[in-house]
């Protein structure tokens, strides 16, 4: 916002600066006189928490328009088409470039394009249906055209490549699932609303049996495909509510907020049947994976965040002593 606000104070300076050099103001003293003040009333008015509050694009649209506006009506009063501030048109398409995408970027080129012709057309002594003025058009308009184009690219990749480092952060590369800080970050803060509401919640500890095996007979390549498959079993036994992570090696924790201990358990024998369902297809052998699975429920089976942790990888550990028939079978 910091740099939305440079950009339209640079604007105004500008446009009053050529204003007073060009003579314009002794001219048309009070339109232009209601032009600047009613655009720096704007960019106050923008500033202002109470503009739009939680609308940032309509915001965002609102101040480039207004500058796209407020460019137009100072090239009236500096010599139209001839004016020597028709670059000034660059503020709006960048900012827009910047923050509003590619389509409104283009949008307003075209805005712009349109505007600068109908100068043209009130200009004394040009023909804007004459070739000397499409090539002069075409000279204008095709610079503000490519920063527009390049611009707009540019924003785009690095937005995507800040969304890749904002998904580094947060996300576990294998699974793609949460990672432990960010899965504890969220767990403390829904424990924290529980404790005021006084509703429910329930965790989740999975555990994938065997996978050491897995990675002795198959690779390590194979014990991260049995990872990615639990994960997505995951992803697809919960809600768009819950909240799965990776806690480290091969288990998982699953947040399930508003969840009873009867809610819990249908998840859970979801996420088996999930798991046990998908195999893995390795050195042409079919193999079936299993997890075991430990539940702690807020406030039901404890109170305190390590006590929920410690009981629910208690429950897992217990899970797992009873079934420690072997949890992978080879099929063909």
């Amino acid at each position: 916002m910091r740099s939305i606000r440079s950009i339209e104070i640079l604007c105004l300076a500008l446009a009053a600066l050529v204003l007073v050099w060009s003579k314009a103001l002794a001219a048309h003293l009070w339109p232009i006189l209601s032009l600047l003040v009613a655009f720096a009333a704007l960019i106050v008015a923008f500033r202002s928490r109470g503009f739009l509050p939680g609308r940032t694009r309509t915001r965002l649209l609102t101040e480039s328009w207004s500058m796209v506006a407020f460019v137009t009506g100072v090239l009236w009063f500096t010599g139209k088409a001839d004016s020597v501030m028709v670059n000034l048109y660059l503020l709006p398409i960048i900012l827009s470039a910047l923050t509003l995408g590619r389509l409104v970027t283009m949008l307003q080129v075209a805005a712009a394009g349109g505007c600068y012709l109908l100068l043209a057309a009130a200009t004394p002594g040009l023909d804007v249906l004459s070739l000397a003025m499409a090539a002069r058009a075409v000279g204008v308009l095709a610079p503000i055209l490519l920063v527009a184009y390049l611009t707009s690219t540019l924003a785009a990749d690095v937005t995507e490549a800040r969304q890749r480092i904002e998904s580094l952060a947060h996300d576990d590369p294998l699974t793609g699932l949460l990672n432990l800080r960010t899965f504890d970050e969220l767990w403390r803060r829904e424990h924290q609303a529980r404790e005021r509401s006084g509703q429910p919640y329930a965790l989740l500890v999975v555990d994938i049996n065997q996978l050491d095996r897995i990675n002795e007979e198959f690779g390590r390549e194979a014990g991260d495909s049995a990872l990615t498959l639990v994960a997505k079993c995951l992803q697809r036994s919960i809600r768009s509510s819950d909240r799965a992570a990776r806690s480290g090696g091969d288990e998982f924790a699953v947040l399930l907020p508003g969840a009873s201990a009867s809610m819990a358990g249908t998840v859970v024998n979801r996420i088996r049947n999930n798991v046990y369902k998908t195999t893995l297809d390795l050195r042409s052998r079919m193999i079936r994976c299993s997890v075991s699975i430990g539940v702690a429920v807020y406030p039901q089976d404890a109170r305190e965040l390590r006590e929920l942790q410690s009981l629910a990888e208690h429950q897992m550990y217990r899970d797992k002593e009873l079934r420690r028939a072997p949890d992978t079978s080879a099929n063909g």
